[in-house]
C-alpha cells in the first residue's frame, strides 16, 4: 500500500510564505497581512513539490497570507477555509517582537505564558485537539495551510506534549512539515518531516505569524 493510499491520515502542516512582519519577527496573530514579493515566490517554489502528493482534503486558515500561500502553491482550488488554522491571537502583544516583550517581562515565553488579551496556551491547546480529532476520521494525505506558532503547538499535541514543548519545533516560512504514524508502529504518532523548505541551503526569512 502506498502513501497514498493509507487508510491513516497524514497531516501536511505548511507555513505561509513571508510577510512583512515574519521578516522583521513581530507577532503576527489575526492582522491580515499579505505576503511579500519574496513570500509569493516561496509559495510558487512549493508548488513543484506538492504537486506529486495526492491530497484527499486542502484545508487554509482564513487569513490572506496563509489562503495565497495555498494558491500559490496549486491548491487553491481545493482549499477549504478552517478557522482553528489561525494563527494565535496575540492581544496585547500584536505585532510587538518577542525581545521588546522582554524588556519588560524577563523571561516570558509565548508557548508557557501565552499573551494577555490573547489565547492562552490552555486555549491553544483545545483548539489544536479540536481540529485533530476532527481530522482523524480523514485517510491519506490532508493538507493544512496554517501558521508558525500554531502548527508548533498542533506538532506538540499531535504527539501528545503540552502546548509548552511547542516552543522547540521551529519553522521557517514556506516550509513543509508532516504529521504521521510509525510505519512499524501504527498506533504511535510521529514527525516524519519537519520544516522542510525548497531552499534548503539559502538563507530563509524567519519570523513569526
Amino acid at each position: 500500500m502506498s502513501i497514498s493510499e493509507s487508510p491513516q491520515v497524514r497531516l501536511h502542516v505548511i507555513r505561509h510564505g513571508e510577510t512583512a512582519w515574519s521578516r522583521t519577527g513581530q507577532h503576527t496573530g489575526h492582522t491580515d497581512l499579505p505576503l511579500t514579493p519574496h513570500g509569493e515566490a516561496q509559495a510558487r517554489e512549493l508548488a513543484p513539490w506538492l504537486a506529486n502528493i495526492h491530497f484527499t482534503h486542502v484545508f487554509t486558515s482564513p487569513l490572506q497570507r496563509a489562503r495565497h500561500t495555498c494558491a500559490l502553491a496549486g491548491l487553491g482550488d481545493a482549499a477549504i477555509a478552517e478557522p482553528d488554522l489561525m494563527e494565535w491571537n496575540y492581544g496585547d502583544y500584536e505585532g510587538v517582537r518577542s525581545a521588546d516583550i522582554r524588556k519588560t517581562r524577563p523571561g516570558w515565553g509565548a508557548f508557557r505564558d501565552g499573551f494577555p488579551g490573547g489565547e492562552s496556551p490552555a486555549q491553544i491547546a483545545a483548539r489544536a485537539d479540536a481540529l485533530i480529532a476532527r481530522l482523524m476520521p480523514l485517510s491519506g494525505n490532508v493538507a493544512l495551510f496554517s501558521h508558525g506558532e500554531f502548527s508548533a503547538a498542533l506538532a506538540a499535541r499531535w504527539l501528545g506534549l503540552a502546548v509548552a514543548e511547542g516552543q522547540h519545533f521551529y519553522l521557517d516560512t514556506a516550509s513543509l512539515s508532516i504529521l504521521g504514524y510509525s510505519a512499524g508502529h501504527p498506533d504511535v504518532r510521529v514527525i516524519a518531516l519537519w520544516n522542510a523548505v525548497p531552499a534548503a541551503l539559502s538563507p530563509v526569512a524567519s519570523g513569526i505569524g
